[in-house]
């Protein structure tokens, strides 16, 4: 919500929202999703609250297409999204597209706020070979005993399997937490 003045009294304004809506268009389908598209905007501005409409075509050889439409609330928006014609026209989108993401941003925050800068590669290395370690020394010590007369492909399999999925759900998130000031000082 934005702020205004008026003599003594504070007034909440709304705030415009803008949505992207990315969509990845089959190759023999964009002549049709481009009239589709072009359909979307007009009907988008008869809406109550429409601030504009807009469609960021692909690259060469690119095949995502965003649409990005803005409205002057979430109210105004919601009238949009909630509207059975709109819903008329998704249901002809499906066969067009492979997938679809959205987002959603409210004010003007969101064109100026940065997401955080990546971590060095290094220190992502770093960090994924001490969980390796970690996982790999647990596993030899206390699981290797147990399954030492299997089929050493078995035993392979079964150490990347606890590898991997310990790294992925256990280890690197509790490492990147631990360690969070040094992967990305501020």
């Amino acid at each position: 919500m934005r702020t205004r003045f008026q003599g003594n009294a504070v007034a909440e304004l709304p705030e415009p929202v803008t949505v992207t809506a990315a969509r990845t268009v089959r190759p023999d389908r964009r002549e049709a999703f481009e009239a589709w598209a072009t359909e979307v905007q007009a009907l988008a501005a008869t809406f109550p609250g429409f601030l504009g409409c807009s469609t960021l075509r692909p690259g060469d050889g690119g095949d995502e297409y965003h649409l990005v439409y803005r409205f002057a609330d979430a109210a105004s928006l919601a009238g949009w999204e909630e509207s059975p014609e709109r819903t008329a026209l998704l249901q002809r989108v499906h066969d067009l597209v492979v997938d679809e993401q959205f987002a959603r941003v409210e004010g003007l925050h969101g064109f100026f706020a940065r997401p955080p800068r990546p971590a060095p590669a290094w220190k992502l290395v770093l960090l994924t070979v001490l969980g390796v370690f970690l996982l790999t020394s647990t596993f030899h010590l206390l699981v290797q005993p147990l399954v030492a007369d299997w089929p050493w492909p078995v035993r392979l399999l079964l150490s990347a399997v606890v590898v991997v999925i310990g790294l992925r759900f256990v280890v690197m998130p509790a490492l990147t937490r631990v360690v969070a000031g040094w992967l990305r000082p501020s």
